[in-house]
């Protein structure tokens, strides 16, 4: 039930994603702080606050930028061979910060690997192909770093959620994304 939840509703969260480039550093604390559905702790700090003409410090708050929703997932560029679920090396210190950070969960949290392909080759190739990757991190997260399997479900959703507004074939939407269930 919670793994349907999480991909019926996974298009409603589309906006939340943080998406980390090939090579870009991860921070585990990051990661844990995404798929745990928490909040980093704020450091209280004192500052001063310098207010313009006749606003009220409420007013002054009130004209302050939005900020985004924090991520609610997290991409990945995982590099694979062509055609195949094996795993690049370039791709490993990305999946070991990955790990680290999925350590920092607790025990009862489950993560959801979804694997996701360009347009590129038919709907079923994609799908096949992305599930099987998917497989393929979730085996690299357990032998690797010993990562329960049990928390680790897969999806492969081939080609049909593409990163809104980039080029079908760009290779940022051959990714990995994680998400806290």
């Amino acid at each position: 039930l919670t793994l349907a939840t999480a991909l019926l509703s996974a298009p409603a969260w589309a906006d939340e994603v943080a998406y980390y480039r090939e090579g870009q550093q991860l921070n585990p604390v990051d990661v844990a702080t995404i798929l745990g559905g928490t909040t980093q702790p704020r450091v209280k700090t004192r500052s001063i606050h310098l207010f313009s003409g006749d606003a009220t410090p409420s007013e002054s708050a009130a004209q302050a930028a939005p900020t985004a929703p924090p991520a609610r997932a997290l991409s990945l560029q995982v590099r694979f061979s062509f055609g195949s679920a094996e795993i690049a090396d370039v791709a490993r210190p990305q999946l070991d910060a990955l790990a680290a950070g999925i350590r920092m969960l607790p025990a009862e949290r489950a993560v959801l690997v979804e694997g996701h392909t360009d347009v590129i080759g038919s709907d079923a190739y994609n799908r096949e192909l992305s599930h099987r990757r998917a497989e393929a991190v979730k085996r690299y997260l357990s032998a690797a770093h010993g990562i329960d399997p049990d928390r680790l479900l897969t999806a492969g959703f081939g080609k049909s959620r593409m990163i809104a507004g980039l080029d079908p074939t760009a290779a940022e939407n051959r990714r990995v994304q994680f998400r806290g269930l």
